[in-house]
């Protein structure tokens, strides 16, 4: 186990080692109770599958190839993103507001905070036995397909992202198959399926009560059309959070002078805005029908000039240029699933079927873009995101010569300390000449010797 974990540390991408330290991710690993009694040490695994995205390769690839020895069995690494006991909400979260609070350092205290809810499609098409496999409707494409809702809470300064907490939500009517029998009902796992079945209005007030009990601040919560019913917002106004998000036009009635109005009403009442911002049209005061006070903001649709969209925030304080600048933010979790699936390989790089596997890699995939926005945040260049990634898994691609030239430079350096004094000096003399002249970004690699003339 020592030589696995030694063989690790060299592993992993010279620039993720720093944020690994920052952000005290095996530590948070270990405070959520992610470990085991004996045998290959859950850290070493953790950084074994996260890394695997670096390398361009998925677990069966890596056990084929000329190092697959070096590297403990498969049966070692499924063991452990099976396991039911493991607790990876709070390991999620732990990270979350490490990496939030080291941010929260780096940003104006102008700047608005913000939680970000939404939920995209977790596809598993050509599956048939997945615990707890549902079929969903894609309004987008006007499809179906076969896997979960993937609903994420997310926090936001509107500069960088960073994922909260998830949900892989099933469906009771819809379901394709049922929950494991085996299951231990005292596990995290059991609870994590058992909240799939529930309804997201339902789950989003207890992801905030969590974000917050944790120590995140936010000043708003945004959704989409979606989640802008009046339940949900009640529930968040009670938590001390106010909502803005999208509302479309159906069987919702909105307050005003004691008549109850569709948003299409709403809008032929509501009062033109004279902004220097264009396609801004119309606001107006009103209330949800349990009597909520907010302001609607009618804006122009970018693609269909002759339509309008509808935004609503529980702040009524705000000018409709704020609330608009604040909604925008929530693009950045759109930008967020587009990452984790195209670039990360969620849903793609691990073909599980229990239910435990799914939370384990997701979370998983979610600790790497929490390490990559940390280190976005910190560059001082324009590197996207996507930019950042292929250069560490440029940098993964160099590490096996790197290792390789490091253990030639420490048998050298072994060799001269068992030669004669004379000769020893001249070794040393020698490869200290060599090193010096070494570029910079080769220097990186090479352990720190003592090779004095």
């Amino acid at each position: 186990m020592i030589g696995y974990e030694t063989e690790n540390n060299n592993q992993l991408p010279v620039e993720i080692r720093p944020a690994f330290q920052e952000l005290k991710v095996l530590k948070h690993l270990r405070n959520a109770g992610i470990t085991k009694r004996f045998g290959v040490a859950c850290s070493y695994l953790f950084q074994l599958v996260f890394v695997l995205i670096f390398h361009h390769r998925n677990w069966f690839q890596f056990l084929d190839s000329a190092k697959s020895e070096s590297y403990p069995g498969k049966d070692a690494v499924y063991r452990f993103l099976n396991h039911a006991g493991f607790a990876w909400r709070r390991f999620l979260l732990l990270l979350s507001v490490e990496a939030v609070n080291k941010t929260s350092s780096l940003t104006s205290d102008k700047r608005v905070s913000v939680f970000v809810v939404d939920d995209s499609m977790y596809e598993r098409n050509r599956s048939k036995c997945v615990e707890l496999l549902a079929r969903f409707k894609d309004h987008a494409r006007n499809c179906y397909y076969k896997g979960f809702r993937m609903l994420t809470l997310g926090w936001s300064d509107g500069h960088t992202f960073v994922p909260v907490d998830f949900s892989l939500l099933s469906s009771v009517k819809s379901q394709i198959q049922g929950l494991g029998q085996s299951i231990d009902k005292r596990t995290h796992g059991y609870k994590r399926r058992m909240e799939s079945l529930l309804p997201a209005p339902d789950i989003i007030p207890a992801m905030i009560d969590r974000a917050l009990s944790a120590g995140m601040n936010a000043s708003y919560v945004l959704m989409d059309s979606w989640f802008t019913h009046a339940p949900l917002i009640q529930a968040v106004l009670d938590r001390g959070l106010d909502v803005i998000g999208m509302v479309k036009a159906d069987n919702k009635r909105y307050l005003l002078d004691g008549r109850c109005l569709s948003l299409q009403e709403l809008y032929y009442a509501a009062t033109p805005v004279q902004s220097t911002k264009k396609g801004i049209l119309r606001s107006i005061h009103t209330q949800l029908r349990p009597g909520i006070p907010i302001k609607m903001v009618f804006v122009r649709h970018r693609t269909n000039k002759k339509e309008w969209l509808a935004i609503l925030s529980t702040d009524t304080t705000l000018t409709v240029e704020k609330i608009i600048q604040i909604y925008g933010i929530r693009w950045d979790i759109e930008v967020f699933f587009k990452c984790t699936k195209s670039l990360l390989r969620l849903q793609k790089e691990f073909q599980g079927r229990s239910y435990d596997m799914l939370v384990s890699h997701t979370t998983i995939v979610f600790s790497r873009y929490i390490l990559l926005a940390w280190q976005h945040r910190q560059s001082t260049d324009d590197r996207t995101l996507g930019n950042l990634f292929l250069m560490l898994c440029d940098e993964v691609s160099e590490l096996d010569w790197a290792i390789a030239l490091s253990q030639l430079v420490e048998l050298v350096n072994n060799v001269s300390k068992k030669a004669g004094k004379r000769l020893s000096k001249l070794i040393r003399s020698q490869l200290q000449r060599w090193i010096d002249g070494l570029p910079s970004y080769i220097k990186a690699y090479l352990p720190v010797l003592a090779c004095e003339s």
